[in-house]
């Protein structure tokens, strides 16, 4: 059951492409942004490492305003390729000896969807948040979801990952954290 158990030692944030351009074509783009911005709040609280790509932010754009004011210290990596997972990534993942991946963005079965199935192949645990990854269209949204649970990636939700990596209440964390999830 330890693939499906998260703790603060072991996780990593990883935030895809959540950028301006691709976030005004996506119906739920703000609830990404919003769900996004919790588990940056309990990463920070917590003492996660955050990562956080961006593709072709020339085409692209950058990362929104609304989450990129808030990744002054995370580590930033732009790429053309769909996988996030570059050799600079993989250089970073190991340097912080962390093997379980929460991943957020965009799009779902795309840029998300072959990051989980390099990070999975190369023996990560990948949690995909549900409400904080999106794509243009409902369908590509589901069989993206399906792709990585049939790989072997945890699906679940803002919630829930923040509340397993709490694992109590009353904690000076939990006070800080249940109030962004009321």
């Amino acid at each position: 059951m330890s693939k499906f158990n998260l703790d603060t030692k072991d996780a990593v944030l990883f935030i895809i492409d959540i950028q301006d351009r691709l976030v005004k074509v996506m119906k739920y783009g703000k609830q990404i942004i919003d769900k996004t911005n919790i588990l940056i709040s309990a990463s920070e609280e917590l003492k996660l490492p955050i990562i956080y790509t961006e593709q072709y932010p020339k085409g692209l754009g950058g990362t929104v305003p609304e989450l990129q004011e808030r990744l002054e210290t995370a580590k930033k990596f732009e790429k053309v390729n769909f996988s996030a997972y570059l050799e600079e990534v993989k250089k970073e993942l190991e340097n912080t000896g962390r093997k379980k991946i929460i991943i957020t963005g965009m799009e779902t079965h795309v840029c998300v969807f072959q990051t989980a199935r390099d990070l999975i192949e190369n023996g990560y645990d990948v949690f995909i948040v549900s409400d904080g990854v999106c794509s243009r269209t409902k369908e590509d949204y589901k069989n993206g979801l399906s792709l990585m649970r049939d790989m072997g990636a945890v699906i679940t939700n803002t919630e829930t990952v923040v509340f397993d990596l709490l694992k109590k209440a009353g904690t000076p964390e939990f006070k800080v954290i249940s109030k962004l999830i009321k």
